[in-house]
């Protein structure tokens, strides 16, 4: 992702140095168990991420039935498909889906801090957490969405959504060109968790 907010270009390393260092000290005190870290970690590996929402965008692509009632009741319409448990647990609690479509791009952020979906999308990347990208994503995300390489016709509209405690949203991306031919396996594929965030297209594999 461009260093479009100004972070220092050593921040994630840098950051990485400071958990490890804390994790052990942790440890050390017998405040927690190596195991711990161990079993989260795994847990974001196996069972909590953009894979997640990357199947149930590739299921809404294939069944115009699905798509419907994902938007109209999200955690529903999850617990159709065969995911791994836990997706209405922790940072699920009322997920909602907005689909994109010739009318209409969707734009998520969190202008009070960081809410996100961690079982559809994973964890959230730095930027979603910055005050700027929040601020501008509010005052004018047509221009963020530009820095990003998304240029919005000025014909469709940007809707801007607010995640919170109360509701954690994510987008259903359109469906790219050149892809009729391919299965919901390698349609799911092609999502990535910005195209769920809006910040991003899902690009044809023909553009790939």
């Amino acid at each position: 992702m461009t260093n479009l907010f100004q972070f220092p270009v050593d921040r994630e390393a840098s950051s990485a140095a400071k958990v490890r260092a804390l994790e052990a000290l942790l440890i050390e005190k017998g405040v927690i168990g190596s195991d711990s870290v161990d079993a989260v970690l795994e847990h974001f590996e196996t069972m909590a991420g953009p894979f997640n929402g990357a199947k149930i965008v590739a299921r809404a692509w294939v069944d115009p039935a699905f798509k419907q009632r994902l938007v109209a009741d999200t955690p529903a319409a999850i617990a159709e498909l065969d995911l791994p448990p836990g997706m209405a647990g922790a940072e699920g609690e009322h997920m909602a889906a907005v689909a994109n479509d010739e009318a209409v791009h969707n734009l998520i952020i969190c202008t009070l801090c960081s809410c996100y979906p961690w079982p559809v999308l994973g964890l959230p990347p730095y930027w979603y957490k910055d005050p700027v990208f929040r601020a501008r994503g509010v005052r004018e995300p047509r221009a963020v969405l530009k820095e990003f390489g998304v240029e919005v016709p000025a014909a469709k509209e940007v809707k801007v959504w607010d995640s919170s405690a109360q509701i954690r949203w994510f987008v259903v991306p359109e469906r790219p060109a050149n892809t009729d031919h391919l299965s919901e396996t390698q349609l799911a594929a092609l999502v990535t968790p910005e195209s769920m965030m809006g910040v991003a297209l899902v690009a044809s594999p023909a553009a790939a």
